[in-house]
This record gives C-alpha cells, structure tokens and sequence, in this order.
C-alpha cells in the first residue's frame, strides 16, 4: 500500500513518529494509501525550511516568481489525467466533475497570480507640493495554509499561489482525509526542481498539527478553509499572537425563486447548486425559498429532477453524484435527515443510504433528498449539513423571504433568480451575504473578494484582495 510523505525542505520524508493512518476509498470503504501521522515536530522542520528559503524567496523579483508559478501550473496541465483520477479517488467525487472543475481550476489559480502579481501597483499619495508618499507592499514570511477536503487541490492552490507570488513561503496542511492530490503535487515540485523550502507540505490529523502550525512563532500569517468551529478555535489560540488571519467558513446558502424566474433555468439550477460534488461545497444552495405562487410546480419539477439523478460508481461517466468523503461524514448526514423527520419535515425523495453493488457495496453513497415542511428557523435551516440534502420553503413576498434568508447565522452566498432586474438588484442588496448570483450559481470571477458574512468567516480572498491579504503596507513619505 503506497506511502504518502511530507514534502519538506524540497524532499519526501516520512513523519518523525513513523506512523500512518489510514486513506480510505469512499467509492468502497476500503483503504487504498497511507497518511503521515504527523506531530509538532513535523511541523517545527517544516516551519524551520520555510523560514530559511524566506531569505531568499523574498528578494525574487515578481517575474521570477511568475515564471516558477506557471512552470508549476505547467506541470499540473502534463500530469492531469493523474490528478483527476487521484482527486476522484480520494473524494468519492464523479470523475467527470474532477476533470471539469477541480484540476482546471488548480492550474488557473496558478496563473491567475502569477499574472496578478506583474499587474499589481504602489499607491502614490502627492502633499501639495510638499512630499510625496509611495507605499510598498512587502511580503510577510511564512504562511499556514490549511485546505479543506471537499475541493482538495482546487483551494490548496488557491492559498499557496497567492502566498507565493507575494514572496512569502508556505507551509501547507491539506485535509488528512482527502491528501493525495496534494502528495502528488509535492511530487511534481520535486520533479521540476521547485526552490526548495519556498512549498513545504505536512500531513496529518489537524487535531494533532492545527494548533502547533497556527500558534507557531515563525508563522505571522494563516489562511484557512473550512469549518466554523475549527473557524473560531483558530480565531482563539491566534489570538494572542496578532497573527493576520483569512478565515473562509461554513454556509447555509439560500437560493431565492420568485415566480417570474426562468422556470426550467431556475429548477436546472437549483438542482445543480443542490447535489454538485454530493452537496459538499460551501457554496451550495441547500435552503430552496420557492414563491406560493410556483411553489407547487417547482417542488415536483425539482424532485423529479433530484429522482433521475445518478448516484453511482464516481468512475462512471453516467453517475452525477458519487460517494460522500467518509463513513463519519455519512452517518452524520444521516442523522441529519432522521433529524429533520423528527422536526416533521416531509420527505418527498431520498433520505436514504445508497447500497451498490461488487466492488463499491460499502461505498458512502446518499440519494439526493429533498425535504419540506420545515420552519425556516429550525435547526435543519440553520446547520450546515454539507450533503446532498436541500429543504423547500414557501414564501409570500420580498420582505417575508429577506426576513427567512437572513435568519440563519450563516452569510457566505445566495442566488436570486428573477427576470426582474429591479427586483434581483433589491433584494441582492438586502441579502447578507458576501457573494450572491442573480440567475446563476457558483460563477466565478477570480478577480473578485470571495468570503462570507457573519459565521461564514473573517476576510476575503480572491484577486487583490488576496495579494493584500498576504502582503503589508510600508508607507515612505519623501521630503520634496
């Protein structure tokens, strides 16, 4: 069974315990690798090269660094068949949907920064003729960049790239559950002779290495994807050490349907922001507010739609969802439902395990499900569930489902979908979120600052925003 390794000082090392866990196949249940158990100590020599290669890697010029970032994104074109299989392995995700989405983005994100940072500029403030003021942008050191399992090559790349292209070094920590597209990127930067030290990856259980990276005393600057708890405990054991912190949590997305929508654009939709990667992105759309008027016509359009839907081998071209990313996760979703049954919520399709057959018979596998019945305020509509799992919710007019929409703690994204224009800028403006479609889902400008509201995080990234995110300001006033 292969060996997963740290990628530390530009070499693959095992970890100092010697131990691994387990790398489980959702599509089967059965392990397929092994991941470095790794301690603080891991993370103090990784921590040590990235400071040592700082030295250096801050005095490149932008141009070298672009050039050494598109060299990667080069690499990851040559090995994409590899990833894609790699990524659609480890997550239980459709190998299709790996191929569209998660490895064409990873080498966009590369060199969407490695250009950012050639366009990037000083401000210059003039003093009536008195001095002029120019500020620099300078890097920091080293960063924490922790990645979540759902889109697992796909967000590394989106903190490393702009963390690099500023200057800075990383240390990077990629979900323990989903490692191996990260592993095989660090086995490209060996093979293409990447500066050694500038990208260190660790792998390990983030109970065991969270702290001991995001509290260390050579890391200033940490960015991290992922859940709001884990959220608020990096936000508290920072906290003492003025550390710069990009905290992009968890979502309970509402997805808005007047009844003037584009009808079968809005279902299709709706559906596709429901189910994409087995409802395992942040950006989901799992509360459904349909008008009264087509409420009843969309539910059934929408659970018809959610019934013809394959869930199946990740590998076969013809299935839509695969398999949810763990047997934890799994059960969890499940309790989810059982708990929304209780609550009295209707179930009109799925709710249930899926069991194959041969080979993925303990697979991880849940019908979509759609429910209704539900007070907007209930603990469903409130908790991220991250599955294939959306609730229908009625509404009368704008202000009644502004009211709804904004009543969960969460405020990552929203989709409005309306012919009215008017309309769709009204009430975008009155949703608390910090992104929000109007007759689209999960568009995406990389220029743009991405990040949420209220429990969905602190900071944005995306774009300059990123590159302000992982530089300082250093005014200098001269005298004229």
């Amino acid at each position: 069974m292969e060996k997963i390794l740290n990628y530390i000082n530009g070499e693959l090392i095992e970890p100092s315990s010697k131990i691994y866990i387990e790398n489980i196949d959702p599509s089967c249940g059965k392990a397929y690798s092994l991941v470095p158990d790794s301690c603080a100590d891991d993370v103090n020599e990784a921590v040590k090269s990235a400071k040592v290669a700082y030295s250096f890697w801050s005095k490149t010029t932008k141009q070298e660094r672009s050039d050494i970032l598109n060299k990667l994104a080069d690499a990851i074109e040559e090995n994409f068949d590899m990833l894609v299989a790699a990524e659609s392995r480890d997550n239980g995700k459709p190998l299709s949907l790996a191929a569209k989405v998660d490895i064409p983005r990873a080498s966009a994100n590369l060199r969407f920064f490695a250009g950012a940072i050639l366009h990037d500029s000083s401000d210059v403030h003039e003093m009536d003729g008195e001095a002029i003021n120019y500020t620099l942008r300078v890097p920091i050191g080293v960063a924490a960049c922790i990645s979540p399992w759902n889109l697992p090559l796909y967000l590394l790349t989106w903190k490393i790239a702009p963390a690099l292209a500023t200057g800075n070094t990383v240390v990077a920590k990629p979900s323990e559950i989903t490692p191996m597209t990260a592993y095989l990127l660090s086995k490209i930067c060996k093979e293409i002779n990447f500066p050694k030290g500038v990208l260190n990856i660790i792998h390990g259980r983030g109970e065991k290495l969270g702290d001991a990276l995001t509290t260390h005393q050579d890391v200033p600057i940490v960015s991290f994807t992922g859940g709001s708890d884990t959220g608020k405990h990096i936000s508290k054991v920072t906290a003492p050490y003025f550390k710069k912190l990009s905290l992009e949590l968890g979502g309970k997305n509402p997805n808005i349907i007047f009844d003037d929508c584009d009808f079968d654009k809005a279902v299709s939709t709706a559906s596709r922001a429901a189910f994409t990667n087995q409802g395992q992105i942040c950006l989901c759309g799992s509360r459904i507010f349909v008008q009264n008027k087509i409420y009843e016509k969309f539910k059934s359009a929408l659970v018809d739609k959610a019934k013809k839907l394959i869930v199946g081998d990740p590998k076969n071209s013809n299935s839509h969802l695969g398999a949810v990313v763990s047997e934890e996760h799994m059960n969890k979703i499940l309790l989810k439902i059982n708990e929304a049954k209780k609550l009295g919520g209707i179930l009109l399709c799925g709710g249930e395990r899926l069991m194959l057959e041969g080979e993925l018979k303990n697979g991880y596998y849940i019908q979509p499900t759609v429910f209704e019945n539900l007070a907007y305020d209930c603990s469903i509509n409130n908790e991220e569930i991250f599955g294939p799992v959306v609730t229908l919710i009625p509404f009368e007019s704008e202000d009644d489902v502004i009211m709804m929409a904004n009543s969960s703690e969460f405020g990552l994204s929203a989709s409005i979908f309306t012919k009215d224009i008017s309309r769709g800028h009204r009430v975008a403006a009155k949703i608390d979120s910090g992104v929000i479609w109007i007759n689209t889902w999960l568009l995406r400008d990389l220029r743009i600052p991405f990040g949420g509201m209220k429990n969905s995080g602190v900071g944005r990234e995306g774009g300059f925003n990123s590159l302000k995110f992982f530089t300082e300001p250093k005014n200098i006033c001269v005298k004229i």
